[in-house]
């Protein structure tokens, strides 16, 4: 008995060592981070960082939260009601951070909160105040006044700059917000600090930060592969769940299943199970379609793992087998992305790898007839979409996509065809149009209602371009292979 007593005593010392090594991993990991951004702000300045509010999903229930992206890259925390100011010229500490103090009757509703040490610990920022206090500190910050435990001589060079006009406020900005749209945190923010102070210019952080991101961290490419890891266990687990007579809604199950049985908090986006014809639209929100054995299946899902977002679609036969017309549109697709993935390295961009993957599509297209012209744009009608966009903390990340690859950059490679006879009936009534129109119809109709994606996640790594989803079967050999060993129903499934 007591051998056994020391074995588990050894066993959680163990486990205890590693979860500590790993937070402080993530707290060092971070604190890289913000000192890289500070790097890029400058000592006359200071930054403010909000967490996303929480979302009302109706009367006095609200959504799951989602932490703000570019907080979460500071701070690694989860928490609402969260904000980081970092002071780049501090002589001292240069980091501050406020989170929402603990109310014992809240957290009976809504869970526990961390306390001030734990918010340390985890994001390796020193200094934490609570969120009462913020309001008060920046008007000191703001009017050069001393606040306590910051003491006004460590903020001299901002000060300085305050007193010439030459100090700046950088605020993560999100400009994709309409003029009908309430103001956001940091924009209400600015709108009050420029009414009653003076000295300072508001700029946005936010093309520094994006900056940043599109080069991960060690530690970011660990989170990245365990995602993709995931994701392509259950990309497989919805293949073997895929079978006719089956629903969209119960390949997503097995999805999203996987998913959280592995550790994921949640998708990188919502799952996207398209049958048939439903496989043609991009954004595909139902799931209720029972599936044929003709039919092609369309499946785009991954999961959010440690805010680590990954991106997987793969296309195959309900009935296990693709038909001449399906494997026609599939090559086209495959190859595209091949060749995409052949020019995916340092100094090409992702806008380079989409038009290598229009290049293919437009040959392909030509020679099955779904196009006449490939120096033209028709081959837009088919291929709706761009081929490659950046991912990391959000599924579609952000970052120029004209700025050139190097390693460290994580990307994926998607192209895609999509056979809606709509399309031409969108066309402009033109006689040059009903001309077109007259020529493509026999292939619209042989191909119409097929819709093919292949997409996979990627990593450009220092000794070349690492593909994370490889284990999920892609070419028409692998995938009908695997098919033919899905697990067969049984009669109460039948």
């Amino acid at each position: 008995m007591k051998l056994h007593r020391r074995t588990w005593l050894a066993a959680l010392s163990l486990i205890l060592l590693a979860a500590g090594a790993a937070a402080s991993e993530i707290a060092d990991d971070l604190k890289v981070r913000r000192a890289r951004l500070m790097d890029r702000l400058g000592p006359e300045s200071i930054a403010v960082i909000w967490s996303a509010p929480a979302a009302r999903y109706s009367l006095d229930i609200d959504y799951e939260y989602r932490q703000d992206s570019n907080l979460y890259y500071l701070t690694g925390l989860t928490q609402d009601e969260t904000m980081l100011v970092l002071m780049p010229g501090n002589a001292g500490r240069r980091e501050i951070l406020f989170i929402k103090e603990r109310n014992p009757v809240r957290e009976h509703w809504t869970g526990r909160r961390l306390t001030t040490d734990e918010a340390t610990a985890r994001s390796g920022i020193d200094t934490v105040l609570y969120a009462a206090q913020f309001e008060p500190f920046m008007a000191a910050v703001l009017e050069g006044r001393r606040f306590d435990p910051i003491d006004a001589k460590e903020g001299t060079r901002f000060f300085d700059a305050l007193a010439s006009g030459r100090a700046q406020v950088a605020l993560a900005l999100d400009s994709r917000r309409g003029l009908n749209d309430p103001l956001s945190p940091p924009l209400e923010f600015a709108r009050r600090i420029r009414d009653r102070f003076f000295g300072f210019q508001v700029v946005d952080a936010t093309p520094a930060l994006a900056d940043l991101r599109m080069v991960k961290t060690a530690y970011e490419r660990t989170l990245l592969v365990k995602s993709l890891e995931i994701s392509s266990e259950a990309q497989m687990a919805g293949m073997r769940a895929a079978r006719p007579g089956a629903y969209e809604y119960e390949v997503k199950a097995a999805i999203e299943a996987v998913h959280r049985s592995r550790g994921a908090a949640s998708w990188s986006y919502p799952s996207i199970v398209g049958s048939g014809p439903n496989a043609t639209i991009l954004h595909y929100p139902g799931g209720d379609r029972q599936m044929q054995a003709g039919d092609l299946l369309l499946v785009d899902a991954a999961c959010n793992y440690e805010y680590a977002s990954g991106d997987i679609t793969r296309t195959y036969p309900v009935g296990g087998m693709f038909s001449p017309t399906q494997k026609d549109l599939y090559q086209i697709v495959l190859q595209a992305q091949d060749e995409g993935m052949k020019i995916a390295r340092p100094g090409a961009s992702t806008q380079d790898i989409h038009r290598k993957t229009v290049e293919v599509v437009k040959a392909g297209l030509l020679k099955l007839g779904l196009i006449t012209d490939p120096n033209s744009e028709q081959y837009r009608m088919w291929y709706t979409h761009g081929a490659s966009h950046y991912i990391g903390i959000d599924v579609h990340d952000v970052g120029d996509r004209n700025r050139p690859l190097e390693p460290g950059m994580a990307f994926v490679i998607e192209p895609g065809l999509y056979i809606r006879p709509s399309a031409l009936d969108a066309l402009p009534r033109t006689p040059e149009n009903d001309r077109l129109i007259e020529k493509l119809r026999p292939a619209v109709t042989k191909y119409a209602d097929l819709g093919v994606r292949v997409e996979d996640s990627f990593l450009l790594e220092e000794s070349g371009l690492r593909r994370l989803s490889a284990a999920v079967p892609r070419t028409i050999e692998e995938i009908e292979a695997f098919l033919r060993n899905r697990p067969q129903p049984s009669s109460a499934q039948r």
